[in-house]
């Protein structure tokens, strides 16, 4: 049975999308069968995995009962458009409704190794449905004065979804996006993370750049359109491998970035 992560942030610009994208990509190419789900209605993650914007069905028809979940995947994605704001507002009469994406994500778990769910930049009822679908919760956090707070907000929706709906969810960690360590600032952010949750905190930081919504723009994945800075999604990936005990991806992972770093060096000798 496929891994399930929501991938969550307190509030919008984090790189909680770009983060998911590049996760996913990563792991595909580790020879993983991930599931992507947008579960944000604005439906960036849709957009930088190039899916049709007229594509049916997507997650809202799934959570309102429309469609099957299985008819929902597009390549390896649920999607997700507005319509979803709408399905939002439907699951909030319904009884049980934070159970809906669990049931609807429970038929295909059996074809995945992973499942990556994108939650939307609030702590609502949609978030709530992908925690207590999820094995894991995963936090993004920018490198900002209030990082602290966002990260301990969303800590407190993952124990109330831990405390009465789904008591197997662990933390998988918390990352740090939009960060540029050479700034004092990001750099007491890092430190107030760690102080306060330890080993929970990946040690890689996600640096700050323009590159990101360029390739994103170009529907290229950082890993090409910049392997300096894909370089620290490589990081973070390798540590989410380790915490999630998926030793033989691990070393796949390894075997490529050995790979790409011999290649640099025969280019630059070059």
């Amino acid at each position: 049975m496929a891994a399930t992560i929501a991938v969550l942030s307190q509030k919008g610009g984090t790189g909680k999308t770009t983060a998911v994208r590049t996760l996913t990509d990563v792991f595909r190419r580790l020879g993983l069968r991930v599931l992507a789900v947008d579960l944000d209605p604005q439906g960036n993650l849709s957009d930088y995995l190039d899916v049709d914007p007229d594509a049916f069905p997507t997650i809202g028809d799934v959570l309102t009962g429309r469609a099957k979940p299985a008819e929902a995947v597009h390549d390896g994605i649920i999607p997700a458009n507005l319509g979803l704001a709408e399905a939002e507002l439907v699951l909030g009469g319904k009884m049980g409704r934070e159970m809906t994406l669990k049931r609807a994500l429970s038929g295909l778990k059996g074809d995945y190794d992973l499942v990556l769910i994108d939650c939307p930049p609030a702590l609502g009822l949609l978030t709530v449905n992908a925690l207590v679908a999820a094995d894991y919760a995963l936090l993004s956090a920018e490198a900002q004065y209030f990082a602290l707070q966002g990260v301990e907000q969303a800590l407190e929706v993952i124990e109330l979804a831990r405390d009465s709906l789904n008591p197997g969810l662990e933390w998988l960690g918390v990352v740090l996006n939009i960060a540029d360590m050479r700034t004092r600032h990001s750099r007491e952010a890092f430190d107030s993370l760690r102080e306060h949750f330890g080993e929970k905190l990946i040690d890689t930081t996600i640096r700050a750049s323009i590159a990101y919504a360029e390739s994103a723009e170009r529907a290229v994945s950082i890993i090409d359109y910049r392997p300096d800075l894909g370089a620290d999604y490589l990081n973070v990936a390798d540590e989410l491998l380790r915490r999630l005990r998926l030793d033989q991806a691990r070393g796949r992972l390894a075997a490529m970035v050995n790979g790409a770093s011999a290649t640099a060096g025969v280019e630059a000798e070059a």
